[in-house]
């Protein structure tokens, strides 16, 4: 099943869009399926889960941590992991970097951003971003690069309202490839869309969808 899902998604796909799987709760046997039928990059939430599968799977996977990440936590991942996907502070920017440079390697991440209505959700504004890679301390930050944007809709049956917030991430992107990374072939990535709305978010541009539940089903 998991394998016609995963087959199901990337056949509908534009080349230009990575699918993530989001593996989170998810026992360590769907993920190899997922594997088998080709899928090699997986969105985890917590840290300790995503070591713990890292362990015993494919070491040709690409994680993704596609949940909140404390400073505190920083550490476990950083000899492997492939993206950090929600990063809003420059104090969680730093520690990425200190812990990068530990492992002698370099890390991507995405600046998060806050386009939903709801107030749970964590992110920057376009002004805390650009003051944010403007500081100092970001400018010396030789162990991370910024590839791109990341951000969540509002969980809301109005479709016109989620198109209106994909479009407000793409703008962001674009002002800040246009403002602070324009001589950066690698500032490239919009991750935007899960089970729900990813199919509109592809039509505003995401460059990356996290999708769960259309592929492992519900919890």
């Amino acid at each position: 099943m998991i394998a016609e899902r995963i087959n199901e998604i990337t056949a509908t796909l534009p080349e230009t869009v990575a699918l993530i799987a989001v593996s989170k709760t998810k026992p360590v046997s769907d993920l190899q399926e997922a594997y088998d039928a080709g899928q090699r990059a997986f969105g985890e939430n917590k840290v300790q889960e995503l070591v713990d599968k890292a362990e015993v799977l494919p070491k040709d996977i690409h994680w993704h941590l596609i949940g909140h990440l404390q400073t505190n936590k920083v550490k476990y991942i950083a000899p492997f992991v492939h993206l950090i996907h929600a990063v809003d502070s420059l104090k969680l920017l730093v520690e990425i970097n200190k812990q990068a440079e530990k492992n002698e390697r370099s890390i991507d991440v995405l600046l998060q951003f806050h386009i939903a209505q709801e107030e749970t959700k964590f992110g920057l504004s376009l002004e805390e971003a650009q003051e944010l890679i403007e500081s100092e301390s970001f400018q010396s930050c030789q162990n991370i690069r910024v590839v791109g944007v990341m951000g969540m809709a509002s969980f809301v049956d109005d479709e016109q309202q989620v198109h209106r917030e994909f479009q407000s991430l793409k703008g962001i992107f674009d002002q800040l490839k246009a403002s602070n990374f324009k001589d950066n072939a690698y500032f490239k990535e919009i991750s935007m869309g899960m089970s729900g709305d990813y199919q509109i978010a592809i039509e505003e541009g995401s460059t990356m969808i996290r999708v769960g539940s259309s592929i492992f089903g519900g919890r």
